[in-house]
């Protein structure tokens, strides 16, 4: 499987003549080798040649036997010491890869993961480098997942949504939202998850205004609405769900707020298929909001793609005009947020199939009253 990716970008990179890839830790890594690294300051780079030969790696000694053990392609490995410093296998690594002639090549790399310090070795060792920004070349791979990916997203749909079951039940007036948010971890740990796939939020009352809420020793009110926003990883593979729930009967505006929210969120979810474009998706979910007089409490976009990360490409949202195929998934999430007040967001993962689209997830939609 991974072999496949590495040939697929390779002929993608050699058609815009490119001599090779050039990955950092991260999320793309994984996807093309199997390694996860942590992100530090130790110098970690892998470099894919054009050639079809192995990837060559770079890594710190303490990091050898990781990639020994976990490489899923076969790689070279060019271990360095702290003693010694990186840039001696570096220069190895890139001959291997690229040949004695390789100070003037193009490299394709992803500038988001890319830091000066990687960029600076490689200058080091190769003056005359020229970089090339592919990150449309490697969302472009990883938007569309195989069968292999959906199972593993699948699973960790319903591991949150297990944890999400059990963190409902232990809700209760007087709880801080950081009380609320330890209980959610635990539960999503539990339930067979690597790790959470982001910080979970817990927004109560007046703080579920803010999207991006950050959580809080606010109390949990009785009467109030409360946005549970949060995910699992299982073997790389994340899942992303938000529902709104009431401690108690809600008012009855929050009730209409919620209800509007629920239809927004179902026809975002009705106008998913193949060839659709995020524009249209997002449009679909803000008509609703925009024409019930809400529509500038609507502040983000629809929804994002989302697989070894929570946040990839598709865009949901207007001017994201690249028609869809079957594989990609996304969010639908549309939010209707009242400053000083409180509060909406009903999330859902989405699947694009070979005649439609399939929600991931099936948490109930209806707004629970705790």
């Amino acid at each position: 499987m991974h072999k496949r990716r590495i040939e697929r970008m390779v002929t993608e990179v050699e058609a815009l003549d490119l001599g090779g890839l050039v990955l950092t830790p991260d999320a793309n890594l994984y996807y093309f080798t199997g390694l996860n690294f942590h992100h530090g300051k130790r110098l970690n780079l892998t470099l894919i040649p054009t050639s079809g030969a192995s990837p060559c790696l770079v890594v710190p000694a303490l990091e050898q036997m990781q990639a020994e053990t976990n490489a899923e392609v076969p790689v070279r490995l060019f271990p360095w010491a702290d003693q010694d410093g990186p840039l001696a296998a570096l220069a190895a690594a890139v001959t291997a890869a690229f040949g004695r002639d390789a100070r003037e090549l193009r490299l394709a790399i992803e500038p988001a993961t890319m830091t000066v310090m990687h960029l600076r070795a490689l200058e080091a060792v190769m003056p005359g480098v020229v970089t090339y920004d592919a990150t449309h070349l490697f969302a472009g791979l990883r938007m569309v997942k195989d069968a292999d990916e959906l199972a593993l997203i699948e699973r960790a749909v319903q591991i949150v949504e297990t944890a999400l079951q059990r963190v409902l039940a232990q809700i209760k007036p007087g709880m801080t939202e950081r009380a609320l948010s330890r209980i959610c971890t635990d539960a999503i740990i539990a339930a067979g998850a690597d790790e959470e796939s982001f910080a979970n939020l817990m927004a109560s009352g007046p703080n579920g205004a803010s999207p991006h809420h950050l959580n809080s020793d606010r109390p949990l009110q009785q009467g109030e609405l409360i946005i549970i926003d949060c995910g699992a990883r299982y073997r790389g593979y994340v899942s992303d769900i938000t529902r709104t729930v009431a401690l108690g009967e809600p008012t009855p505006e929050a009730r209409e707020v919620y209800e509007l929210v629920r239809r927004a969120n179902a026809a975002g979810r009705a106008a998913c298929r193949p060839g659709v474009t995020g524009t249209t998706i997002d449009a679909a979910t803000r008509d609703v909001i925009a024409q019930a007089g809400y529509g500038d409490y609507f502040i983000h976009r629809t929804g994002h793609g989302f697989g070894l990360e929570t946040h990839e490409l598709p865009q949901i949202v207007a001017g994201s005009d690249q028609p869809l195929v079957a594989g990609t998934t996304f969010t639908v999430e549309p939010g209707i947020y009242l400053p000083g007040r409180f509060g909406v967001r009903i999330e859902d993962d989405m699947v694009l199939t070979a005649d439609g689209a399939r929600s991931l997830t099936t948490f109930s939609r209806e707004l629970l009253v705790l």
